[in-house]
C-alpha cells in the first residue's frame, strides 16, 4: 500500500452549509461560517465572495446569472432570522429588500422575475420587478423539506408544489416566463413565442402513495420528475395530459434522493442520492440515443404475469463520487465530526447539465457542431467533477444485457485526476459510513457503462477560505 503521495494534516475539514446551481448551470453559489462566494461553473472560477459576520447563512440561492441572490439565515447562529428572504444585489454590495413570514422558510425557487416560497403547509409566489408584489398562495401537504420547482425556460409557465395529499403534486401556471436579454444585436427575426393555453386540465397528479422528497421540471415545463422517501423510483409525467411516461429505478435499497435533474434538451435525466451514486437514464425512446438497461425477462411480460420489478428501467450510465478521506480511518472521521457536527457527509453533492468545453480553434468554426453535454458535480466537502457520459455505441452495446440480482462487474471508472495541491485522487477505497457494503453494492446493481472523470478541482478553502 503507497501512502507516499498523500500528506494527513490536522487542519479543520471544509463547511459548505449550502451549494446552489443557477438554473443554467452556468454559475454556482456556496455558503460557509465565513460568507458566501459566487463560482462560474465551466472553466471553475471564483468570481466573487463575500464575508458575512454575525451568524450563519443555511442557503443563498442565485438568480440566473444576475446580480441578485436571495439569502436565508439557518444553522445553530443564524445570520437573519430563518422566517425572512434577504434580497441582496451583489453589485451593490447590501440588502435592497426583504420577506417576512411568520414561519421557518423551507425552500426557494426561483425563475426571471419570479420567486416562489417555500413554508411548512403553503407556497407563496411573487412577482419581483420594480417592486415585489405577492402573487398568490396555495396550500400544501406537510413540506419540511421545501420541495418545489419551477421552469425557467422562455415563455414557461409550470410552478410544481406539493398537493394538498402525501404523493401529490399540484400544477400551478403564472405568468409566462420572459425570455433573456441577448447579448449583443437582436436577432434579424425574433423568435415567435409558442401558444399560451387557455386552460390547463390537469391541476394535481397523483405521483406517489407516500411524501414527495423531490420535484424538477424541465425549462420548458412540458415533464416532471418525482421521487418519494422510498428512494427506488423516479417517475416522469407529462404535465400537459397529467400521465405518467416514464418509471425508472434508481436501485433496490431504499434511498435519500438528493435531486433530480433534466438535461436541457429533455433527452436524459440524472438522479443522485446518499447512496454517493449518480445515475443517467436515457428519455429517448427508439435508437436516437442511448439505451437503459432492462432485465431479460422484461421481454416475457406480455406473454406472462411477472413482477412490475423485472419492467424496470434501469440507468445506462453512472459514477460514484470517489471519497477523499480514504485514508482516514473511520474514527478519525467520526471524532471530526462529533466536534463539528455541521460536517456534511461526503457523498452529499449537487448536480447539473452544462456543454462540454469546446477547443478553442472549434469555436470559430461554421455551421457550430450539435450541443455535447457532461455533468458537473459539486459536493459539500469543495469537490468538483466534470464528467463525460458514454458514447451511444458503447452504451447501446450493454443495454438489454442487465441480470437481475447480479452486481455490475468492474468498479467505477472514476480516473486519476490530480488535485491542485499534487494529490492523486481515484475512486477506490471509499469508506461505507455504516450503511454496509450490501446496500452500495445493490444501488449499483444493473448499472450500465461508467461515466468517464474529465477534470477534478477542488474549491471553497483552497480559494482563501478559512
Amino acid at each position: 500500500m503507497n501512502l507516499a503521495r498523500h500528506s494527513i494534516s490536522s487542519t479543520d475539514p471544509l463547511v459548505l452549509y449550502d451549494v446552489r446551481l443557477d438554473p443554467d448551470s452556468q454559475i454556482f453559489t456556496t455558503s460557509t461560517p465565513d460568507g458566501f462566494a459566487v463560482y462560474r461553473t465551466v472553466p471553475l472560477e471564483l468570481l466573487r465572495k463575500r464575508e458575512v459576520s454575525g451568524g450563519v447563512l443555511s442557503s443563498v440561492v442565485p438568480m440566473h446569472c444576475s446580480s441578485l441572490l436571495f439569502l436565508v439565515g439557518g444553522g445553530r447562529d443564524p445570520r437573519y432570522p430563518p422566517n425572512k428572504v434577504i434580497f441582496w444585489n451583489e453589485a451593490l454590495g447590501k440588502e435592497v429588500a426583504e420577506l417576512e413570514f411568520r414561519e421557518k422558510v423551507r425552500g426557494l425557487a426561483c425563475r426571471r422575475g419570479w420567486l416562489a416560497v417555500a413554508l411548512r403547509r403553503r407556497v407563496v409566489a411573487f412577482e419581483i420587478g420594480e417592486s415585489v408584489k405577492r402573487y398568490g398562495e396555495w396550500d400544501t401537504y406537510d413540506n419540511s423539506r421545501g420541495v418545489i420547482a419551477i421552469a425557467t425556460g422562455a415563455y414557461s409557465t409550470l410552478l410544481a408544489a406539493p398537493g394538498r395529499q402525501p404523493g401529490h403534486v399540484q400544477l400551478i401556471h403564472l405568468p409566462p416566463c420572459p425570455p433573456p436579454v441577448p447579448v449583443g444585436p437582436p436577432p434579424p427575426v425574433p423568435p415567435r413565442p409558442p401558444p399560451q393555453a387557455a386552460k390547463h386540465p390537469h391541476s394535481v397528479i397523483v405521483a406517489h402513495n407516500t411524501a414527495i422528497t423531490t420535484l424538477a421540471v424541465t425549462p420548458s415545463g412540458k415533464l416532471l420528475a418525482t421521487t418519494s422517501v422510498r428512494g427506488t423510483l423516479v417517475r416522469v409525467w407529462d404535465t400537459s395530459t397529467g400521465k405518467q411516461t416514464r418509471e425508472l429505478r434508481r436501485g433496490t435499497d431504499q434511498a435519500e434522493i438528493y435531486g433530480v435533474a433534466f438535461r436541457p434538451d429533455e433527452a436524459e435525466i440524472c438522479v443522485w442520492s446518499d447512496k454517493g451514486t449518480i445515475h443517467v437514464f436515457s428519455l429517448v425512446a427508439g435508437g436516437a440515443g442511448p439505451s437503459n438497461r432492462q432485465s431479460k425477462l422484461s421481454s416475457l411480460t406480455s406473454f406472462i404475469p411477472i413482477p412490475k420489478y423485472f419492467e424496470s428501467e434501469w440507468s445506462y450510465a453512472q459514477f460514484r463520487i470517489p471519497t477523499q478521506s480514504a485514508h482516514i480511518s473511520l474514527t478519525q472521521q467520526a471524532a471530526a465530526r462529533d466536534a463539528n457536527p455541521d460536517l456534511a457527509e461526503e457523498e452529499k453533492c449537487t448536480v447539473g447539465w452544462i456543454e462540454a468545453p469546446t477547443a478553442p480553434h472549434a469555436a470559430a468554426a461554421a455551421p457550430p457542431p450539435a450541443p455535447v453535454y457532461q455533468l458537473i458535480a459539486l459536493t459539500y466537502t469543495g469537490g468538483w467533477y466534470r464528467l463525460a457520459l458514454p458514447s451511444k455505441k458503447s452504451s447501446s452495446a450493454t443495454a438489454g444485457s442487465a441480470q437481475t440480482n447480479v452486481p455490475s462487474s468492474g468498479s467505477v471508472r472514476s480516473g486519476r485526476a490530480r488535485s491542485p495541491s499534487g494529490s492523486s485522487v481515484a475512486g477506490g477505497g471509499r469508506t461505507d459510513k455504516g450503511k454496509g457494503v450490501s446496500s452500495r453494492d445493490s444501488d449499483r446493481k444493473e448499472g450500465g457503462r461508467d461515466c468517464t472523470l474529465m477534470e477534478f478541482r477542488r474549491f471553497g478553502s483552497w480559494d482563501g477560505w478559512g
